[in-house]
Formats: structure tokens, sequence, C-alpha cells
């Protein structure tokens, strides 16, 4: 029998996405033979996915698909950025996107919808668990339409077209389409991704998160001694700027460092009605893994 090395587990790991120990024990099973590993993975059979349900999912892929007036965004997780990098989990996650433009984006009605493969979108999920050897997951999807205009898409450092790890709907309500409107929508998803505004416009902010900000202005304003009449206006002054910073129609646009986007929106003739931003794993706690330490006992282990 073939010695199992960590170079062996770590080839098998890259060119099947599956896990650590699934390679190692894929590898043992085939008595070091590389495509019968491969093999053996792909017949591991779904019972395997339940296995990995409880793992971890802050890896993975977003991706966004598009079409006239419309444009769709999805995130889908796994364990590791491996799985990121391969085809097959890139292919689905394209696939979800263009079924989210059919069906929407309540995740129940979109794990039912039908892909190419003849499995619904859960099916298909459940078989790319049990070849790849990882926990997935759909988190999230989200639609955006306009009456007439774009919505425009942006993935930043994106692995192909429409897949990345950032993405960015926004929605513009125009007269008409053009190309100097989807320019600016890409702008607009640029800007977005940069910096990461939480409401559109300043009605838009979140009453709670307001509330908060207001009282630690109010506690530092104190601190200075000032009259009440006096840190009353220093608060207002202060809560403008926070509008400055998290709301998107009240920002500077990145693009040339003086313009309010409102106004970039208003030249052109436009309405920027909604957005979105997805940044894959945004809000999951992950777990700390040394690769090093993780391939050395997978292979000796």
């Amino acid at each position: 029998m073939a010695e199992i090395t960590a170079g062996l587990v770590r080839e098998l790991r890259e060119k099947t996405g599956a896990g650590m120990m699934d390679c190692k024990k894929a590898l043992t099973e085939a008595s070091g033979d590389m495509e019968a590993a491969v093999d053996w993975l792909r017949k591991k059979g779904l019972s395997q996915a339940a296995k990995k349900s409880g793992r971890v999912t802050a890896e993975g892929l977003v991706g966004v698909a598009s079409a006239p007036k419309m444009a769709a965004m999805v995130e889908i997780n796994a364990e590791t950025d491996f799985v990121g990098r391969n085809e097959a989990f890139q292919d689905f996650v394209a696939a979800v996107a263009e079924a989210a433009l059919k069906v929407g984006d309540d995740l129940e009605t979109l794990k039912g919808a039908t892909l190419a493969s003849g499995r619904t979108v859960a099916d298909e999920l459940t078989h790319l668990i049990a070849t790849i050897g990882e926990n997935m997951s759909l988190r999230r999807a989200k639609v955006l339409s306009v009456p007439s205009g774009v919505v425009a898409s942006y993935v930043h450092g994106a692995l192909r077209p429409g897949i990345g790890k950032i993405g960015v709907l926004a929605a513009i309500e125009a007269p008409s389409e053009s190309d100097a409107l989807e320019t600016l929508g890409r702008q607009i998803g640029m800007h977005v991704a940069a910096t990461r505004p939480t409401a559109l416009d300043i009605k838009g902010v979140d009453s709670s998160a307001l509330e908060r900000e207001r009282a630690v202005l109010v506690e530092q304003a104190r601190a200075s001694g000032k009259p009440e009449a006096i840190i009353e206006k220093m608060v207002d002054g202060r809560i403008r700027k926070y509008y400055e910073e998290v709301v998107l129609l009240e920002q500077i646009w990145v693009h040339d460092g003086e313009s309010r986007v409102a106004a970039v929106v208003k030249k052109a003739g436009a309405e920027l009605i909604a957005f979105e931003r997805f940044h894959l794993g945004e809000g999951i706690e992950k777990e700390e893994n040394d690769f090093a330490a993780e391939v050395a006992k997978a292979a000796g282990g």
C-alpha cells in the first residue's frame, strides 16, 4: 500500500474540494490511488451529508445574475475557502443566482426551484455536500427590480464573471436604460463595496442604532463641560456626520472625493431607490484553524 503523505492529501483536497479527513480516508481506502480516491469520494452517498450539518460555514461565494430591469444576488457558504475554487461549487452558485431571478429571494421557495440538473436547489446542495465533503448552506438571497431603468451589479475581486466574495446590487430608476446608467450603477456598486453604508437615506437609518449613537455623543459632549444648549448643537452636528458615514445618499462619492452620492445620481437624471451589499461570511463567527497542523494531523493521525 502506498504511503498516504500530506502531499497526497493536499492534492486530493485541491482536486475535489473535499474535507481533509475525508481525503485521508479516501486515499486509505484506495491504497493511495488518486483517481480511485476521487471515485470513492463521489460514491460516498447522501448519507454522509447529514454528518457535516453542524460544521460552521463561513466561507464560500457570493453570486449575482442579471436580467432586464432586475438582478439577483445569493450567498452560499461552505467550511473552507478551498470550496470557493471548486468549479462545481462555482457553477452551483451561479445557477442558484439565476434561479433567484425566476422565483424570487424567499429562501424556502428558492430551495425548491429546479435546476438544469433536474434536482432542486436543496437537493443539489445536499449532493454537493456529499460529493465535496464539506457542510454548505444557502444563507441569503436578494432580488431587486425597477419599473424603468437598471439594476446594476458589481462583484469585487471576481473569480469569474458574477462570482466573488463581495457583491452589490444597485436599483436605479430612470426613463430608460442606457450604457451611461449601467456605468453609473457599477460605480455605485464599487462605492458601496468600499464604504459599507447601512441605509439608503436618512429615513432608513435604524432607530435603535441612531439612539445608541446619540447617547454616546451626548456623553462625549457633556464631558467637555459645555452648557446643555451648546451640547445639543454639538450632538446635532455629530449626528449629521454620522449620517454622512452610514447613509449612502449622504456619503461623499468615492470616485471624485467631493460630490454627494445624491447629487451624482440626480445629475444623471435618475433616482437610486435601493441597494444591497453581501460580504461573504459577514456576521458569522469563524473558527481559526492552523492549516499546516491540519494537514499534518490528517496525513499522520
